[in-house]
């Protein structure tokens, strides 16, 4: 069973790769998300609809789909890459910028689901009652709304992480799949597969991937739970 635990230097690259543009994804989606989540939760006003829809999109769109429009649109002709390249030399087509960038997208409506429903969930009279004191809306949205929402929080941001972690189709189809550049845990055990007696590496990366995942899910029960406590006063 030694097998198991000898995990190559390329296989760590992949690894850590895949944690970077994860965590990464994450943390730049996670304001964007919780913009949306409120809007979508709090705000009537045209084209709600639309924002609702664009919004989810991604989870029922093949993600090949989805990394072609990144292609096209964040390429290095594409319209939007050329101007951040030609400009700012950002470059998102076969980087880990890339990568980044489309689990964000892939993973952006598993973060607005849960942060939507707490920001629906909380009582507005405690919201209200912060104003009555002469809180500014900003100040009240950071005091009171957010940390009562904070389970939410706390759950989209997991749920997106591991979607980050996992993504393949979008990634492969936008960044390819470069050694030490793009490939992830998932583009490695494809490639793996396709490769002759690569079967021990590719079930190592199968169950590292598999302790992450469920290591960030009770990771993200346990913070949920402690957050939960501490706004109850427990």
């Amino acid at each position: 069973m030694n097998w198991l635990f000898e995990i190559t230097p390329d296989e760590w690259v992949a690894i850590r790769l895949s944690l970077r543009i994860a965590a990464v994804a994450t943390v730049i989606a996670l304001p964007f998300g919780i913009g949306v989540a409120w809007l979508l939760a709090r705000k009537k006003f045209h084209g709600r609809a639309l924002l609702d829809a664009l919004t989810f999109l991604p989870l029922v769109l093949p993600p090949v789909v989805t990394g072609y429009l990144l292609l096209i649109m964040f390429g290095r002709k594409g319209l939007i890459g050329a101007f951040l390249a030609d400009n700012f030399g950002i470059v998102f087509s076969f980087r880990w910028t890339g990568a980044a960038l489309a689990c964000g997208i892939m993973a952006f409506p598993l973060l607005v689901r849960p942060i939507r429903l707490s920001f629906e969930a909380i009582d507005k009279r405690l919201e209200d009652a912060s104003a009555t004191l002469g809180a500014p809306p900003l100040w009240q949205f950071i005091t009171v709304t957010l940390p009562l929402a904070l389970p939410g929080v706390i759950a989209g941001m997991v749920l997106s992480f591991a979607k980050a972690l996992g993504e393949f189709g979008a990634t492969i189809t936008f960044v390819s799949n470069i050694p030490g550049e793009t490939q992830t845990i998932a583009a490695a055990i494809y490639t793996y597969t396709q490769i002759p007696n690569a079967d021990t590496a590719a079930l190592r990366l199968v169950i590292v991937s598999v302790v992450i995942a469920v290591a960030a899910l009770i990771a993200s029960e346990w913070l949920a739970r402690r957050a939960q406590a501490r706004l109850h006063g427990e």
